[in-house]
């Protein structure tokens, strides 16, 4: 009776001593860290401890800043067979079991959800997919990144498909400005998602103006498993998220370190991590085997309409509200070929504002009338769209700039940094021409009479040119809040000060001329009032050119202590390479009283 007893209490002590006696430095396995979202390119809050922030996920109470107690309890939970410990956290049991090299006791058998999951879950291909920015919604300013999972059994790779998000849970009643704020200073959890990949690109509501990229990743039937498993793990478990490091760009390269950790991934300090980071870092680390570029339904539209003239283009509006329009002479004394190609934009027209307001029976009966009328002609050919440079070949997000000029007679010495991303003159490759986000960008300027000074600090700067046509009828905006001098009375201050307002673009060739209508409000300790509101004019232009960007731009401002307040500038950039400019600029800056010239020349330097 003692033997069997004796042997009993050996086989439930036994998980308790292999757990006290881990290998010494098992904990510090890169493996292990990323299955604990601990990593040595943390941001400065998460130095040395797990960015998880739901105690759901430990199983020690030090867990989250002690990876070695996590592992410890780990070991103990899951090593009895059957636990349904093991059924929590597959992938920490799949570590401890080569690791520990524990025996066949049935695994993870019992673990029924989780074995009907991952049968339901394809697995045959990862697939990094990058839609691009879109400046009027804030959660996609810098674009955005999610996984798309394929099957085998799935001959275009989509319809079977699930997608892998990360975002913010927000609140239904969360305006765009509250948005931002709690978005860059923090206050929403972020969670991952997994949903059918066509219904996640149904929540795109518009989707007609967003390019996207495709990037399919070489991970192995190994490393898809080690992902997958994880995760099961991370379902409604609470993040932090925030726009500039723990957005969906980092989250999602944790989850492909986890799959290949010696790849080092997450070995850099990581700040103002952006989307087109992520694709970045895959490409350096060798994960991309190969890319694919699906236009926006906007795009296309472009295309089809740029061989067509002025009137042709009005024929295909007219086309578009009415197809019954055809059988005039307007429309039938046109070639064969340009007739196709009238009939197809109108057609194109009408499904893209389909796309964008609600079902109308007789807009589908015109769409069908209008396919119908597409068929009798015989098409002409066109070349196909030829896709933009990629987002990963533009310039480093990051700026660091050392500048010179005069300032009337003044000679000064400036120095710049910007954390992220892109103003409206830096080399467009890669980036969406006509829109500019920026983050913390900082200038400092030493004069020949005064020390070294604050000159700008521009907090968030965003600006969105949308071009108009005959076609399409957008609004653009811009929103400017931060610090920079300007002239009150007679002398430069610093003020704190917020502008913005709506306004509308056009585009000729390379030449995009602007105008917005702008309100201003500023403080400093010598306004009187001490908050002081304007209302003005901004407008100018810009010229992309093949082997430069021109800026032409004024505005004036008219406050209602009766203040003036103008600006006028001419810039020049001019690429040299991936990731350095020379910039050249003239400009004029006054009030009232007093106004100032400055000529300034800049070399720009661009990195991540």
């Amino acid at each position: 009776m003692f033997l069997p007893l004796l042997l009993i209490l050996l086989c439930y002590a036994t998980p308790g001593v292999a757990a006290e006696n881990l290998p010494e430095k098992l904990h510090e396995q890169g493996r292990w860290q990323a299955l604990l979202h601990i990593n040595q390119g943390t941001t400065w809050r998460n130095r040395g401890r797990s960015y998880v922030d739901d105690e759901a996920f430990f199983l020690n109470d030090q867990g989250q800043r002690d990876a070695r107690s996590e592992l410890t309890a780990s070991a103990r939970a899951l090593a009895p067979a059957g636990t349904e410990a093991r059924c929590r956290f597959p992938a920490r049991y799949r570590f401890l079991k080569q690791q520990l090299d524990w025996p066949q006791d049935g695994g993870l058998a019992h673990c029924h959800d989780y074995l009907e999951w991952r049968q339901a879950m394809p697995d045959s291909r990862v697939v990094l997919v990058f839609p691009a920015a879109y400046l009027n919604s804030p959660s996609s300013m810098f674009g955005h990144t999610l996984l798309r999972i394929d099957s085998d059994r799935d001959e275009d790779g989509v319809w079977l498909s699930q997608a892998v998000n990360f975002g913010a849970a927000v609140g239904d009643d969360d305006n765009s400005i509250l948005y931002v704020y709690r978005g860059l200073a923090g206050g929403y959890p972020g969670y991952f998602s997994i949903v059918p990949y066509v219904r996640k690109i149904q929540d795109y509501a518009h989707l007609e103006n967003r390019e996207m990229w495709e990037y399919h990743l070489n991970l192995n039937s190994e490393e898809r498993a080690w992902l997958l498993d994880h995760l099961w793990e991370l379902q409604s478990i609470e993040f932090d998220y925030l726009f500039l490091d723990e957005n969906c760009s980092f989250r999602l390269l944790e989850l492909i370190d986890l799959a290949r950790p010696d790849a080092g991934l997450m070995s850099d300090f990581r700040m103002a991590e952006v989307p087109v980071d992520t694709v970045r870092n895959l490409q350096q680390a060798g994960f991309i085997a190969g890319r694919e570029y699906r236009p926006s339904k906007a795009g296309e539209l472009a295309h089809l309409i740029a061989p067509l003239d002025a009137r042709e283009q009005r024929l295909a509006l007219v086309l578009s509200r009415n197809p019954d329009k055809a059988r005039e002479a307007a429309y039938q004394n046109l070639p064969e070929a340009t007739r196709h190609q009238v009939a197809r934009v109108a057609y194109e027209h009408l499904r893209l504002q389909q796309r964008i307001g609600e079902r109308d029976p007789a807009r589908a009966r015109d769409s069908l009338a209008l396919l119908q009328l597409i068929n009798t002609h015989k098409s002409p050919g066109q070349a196909p769209l030829t896709p933009p440079p990629p987002p990963e070949e533009g310039h480093g997000t990051k700026l660091l700039s050392l500048a010179g000029g005069i300032e009337n007679d003044n000679g000064f010495g400036e120095l710049q940094y910007r954390m992220t991303y892109h103003d409206w003159l830096d080399n467009p490759a890669g980036f969406l021409e006509g829109a500019a986000i920026e983050v913390f960008n900082l200038r400092l300027r030493k004069t020949e009479q005064r020390d070294l000074q604050l000159e700008q600090l521009d907090l968030v700067t965003v600006r969105s040119l949308a071009p108009r046509n005959r076609f399409m009828k957008p609004v653009s905006w811009y929103v400017n809040g931060g610090l920079d001098r300007r002239f009150i009375e007679d002398k430069r201050q610093l003020t704190r000060q917020i502008q913005g307002g709506p306004g509308l673009s056009w585009r000729t060739g390379p030449v995009q001329p602007y105008v917005f209508a702008a309100a201003r409000a500023e403080n400093n300790s010598a306004h009187n009032p001490l908050v002081s509101t304007a209302a003005g004019l901004s407008t100018g232009a810009l010229w992309y050119a093949k082997h430069f960007q021109l800026g032409l731009a004024a505005e004036s401002f008219y406050f209602h202590n009766d203040d003036r307040q103008y600006r006028t500038s001419a810039t020049i950039n001019l690429p040299l390479g991936r990731h350095q400019a020379l910039r050249a600029s003239l400009q004029r800056d006054g009030g009232r009283e007093r106004a100032a010239t400055e000529l300034r020349l800049a070399w720009r330097y661009y990195f991540d």
